[in-house]
């Protein structure tokens, strides 16, 4: 009896124990669900009060663990945008924009900047393997939502009858008063520029520095005839030519990854910007296409414009008053007039630039290398430059300071000139086709303070005429010695430079 009952017992434990596990154990499992589906309501809370709709791994298969799954988005992210919220994607396919090259997608753009306006961090996209004409349109702030990106990997074409136009507009495409705004892709900006060149090809100011290039038969020296393709245009074009893409009154901006080519005028242009960033970016215009800049800098501050390609009619870069902390690197020039610092003073203006650096640059067959250029009687001052690492490949004129500017047949001669002072050249090498140094300096406001340091430029005659270095009224240091010798530039400073007065303080 006594062995039964301990056997009983014995098993009547086990029975137990296995009964209280598997409680404890269901418990445990109800907690646990429990627990994870208190925490992905929390979650959807927390995303309500922040105003997100949507996770932005919405395309994610995995199935949701709460019980009411959500509404999937009314237009489902395009290939290659995945990692973008669907709701902050604004293609111009679906607000009526074709493709075709043909038809005009000016509204269609209209209407998807509109809705994109509205989305922080939305994204305008303009679709690969598509050609939109697009007349002159402005994406304009200030009440648009910030951080907006203009995704181009399509191509976008100008129109090219005169009546697009009416009497005349300064740009086509306009981003006006937005903050962190980007332009980015692999996309194409076409301004089909021949029409406007061939209309009015010598309407245009020339560039003064023609006056020192001289043919050998000492023919003058213009712009060649441009060739018209006579499939494009529509009667004769304005004599008001529009910049391609235009920035006015924003900050933070990024250009990167997008070609601009055959603009009518000027390609890319900054106005009244804070905070640009330039980088991966392409210029492609023929050498003779007039007035046709790559990158055009106003009134801008805190620049960076770097690893890019430049091919262009006119100033591969060029700087203009009211620009200061701009910083230009790696940058391929050619063909162009080389990269510029002004036309500054005109009109008896005032002119204000600083703290300017240009480095790492190599330049192929252009006009002129490094540049500043001003008008007489203008006012204010240029200081604090430095270009540095320039390689030259047969440039014609590449070291130029000119306070003599003038891009008319005749100028009046002024005595008052912007003030040039702390203009730094350096590592400046390769090879020149006119003449290596041109440094002429205003005879009542001398320049100050201009250092050369290893200068080695060697001749290559082709056909003009070659002269040796020039200077004058250029005071300051040659630190090292120089090919071919600067022997003009004066050791010092000038003994009776005018005293700048309120006026030409910047």
């Amino acid at each position: 009896m006594g062995g039964f009952s301990f056997r009983s017992f014995t098993f009547m434990f086990i029975i137990a124990f296995l009964v209280w596990s598997s409680n404890v154990e269901t418990c445990y499992a109800r907690r646990g669900r429990h627990w994870r589906q208190t925490t992905t309501t929390s979650s959807a809370s927390l995303y309500k009060k922040k105003g997100k709709s949507h996770h932005h791994n919405n395309g994610s298969k995995s199935k949701p663990k709460h019980s009411s799954p959500p509404s999937m988005p009314t237009n489902p992210p395009r290939k290659g945008y995945d990692d973008v919220p669907s709701s902050t994607i604004f293609d111009v396919r679906d607000f009526g924009a074709t493709g075709d090259g043909k038809t005009d997608d000016t509204k269609a753009f209209q209407a998807a900047w509109a809705a994109a306006c509205k989305v922080e961090a939305s994204t305008f996209v303009v679709p690969s393997q598509y050609v939109f004409l697009v007349g002159p349109i402005s994406f304009s702030g200030p009440y648009c939502q910030h951080n907006i990106v203009f995704q181009l990997d399509g191509t976008i074409i100008a129109p090219v009858d005169a009546k697009s136009w009416g009497s005349g507009l300064l740009q086509w495409l306009e981003f006006t008063k937005l903050v962190g705004i980007t332009v980015k892709g692999s996309g194409v900006i076409d301004g089909r520029g021949s029409v406007w060149w061939q209309d009015t090809p010598y309407d245009d100011p020339l560039d003064d520095e023609l006056k020192l290039i001289i043919p050998l038969n000492k023919t003058s020296l213009r712009y060649p005839s441009i060739p018209l393709n006579s499939s494009l245009g529509g009667g004769k074009m304005p004599s008001i030519k529009p910049t391609a893409l235009r920035f006015y009154g924003s900050f933070n901006v990024t250009v990167t990854g997008i070609k601009i080519q055959n603009s009518q005028q000027c390609h890319l242009k900054f106005d009244n910007c804070i905070g640009v960033t330039v980088y991966n970016f392409t210029v492609s215009s023929p050498g003779d296409s007039p007035n046709t800049d790559g990158i055009h800098l106003q009134n801008s501050k805190d620049v960076l414009i770097r690893s890019s390609n430049i091919a262009c009619g006119d100033d591969c870069v060029s700087i203009q008053t009211g620009c200061t902390n701009v910083y230009v690197h790696n940058i391929n020039c050619g063909p162009g007039h080389g990269i510029s610092i002004g036309s500054l003073g005109k009109d008896n203006t005032k002119a204000c630039v600083s703290n300017i650096t240009v480095k790492d640059i190599v330049m192929q067959n252009t006009m002129n290398g490094v540049r500043i250029k001003t008008w007489q009687g203008g006012s204010g001052s240029v200081q604090g430059v430095f270009f540095s690492n320039i390689q030259v490949s047969e440039v014609q004129l590449p070291i130029v300071i000119d306070q003599f500017y003038c891009d008319k047949s005749k100028c009046k001669n002024q005595t008052s000139a912007v003030a040039l002072s702390g203009i730094n050249f350096e590592r400046i090498r390769g090879t020149y086709t006119v003449k290596p140094v041109h440094l002429a300096c205003s005879d009542s406001m001398p320049c100050q303070d201009v250092t050369l340091t290893d200068i080695q430029l060697k001749p290559i005659q082709e056909r003009y005429h070659m002269y040796d270095p020039y200077c004058w009224q250029t005071f300051g240091e040659l630190y090292t010695p120089t090919l071919p010798p600067i022997d003009c530039l004066q050791v010092g400073k000038p003994s009776s430079n005018r005293i700048q007065g309120d006026h030409d303080q910047c």
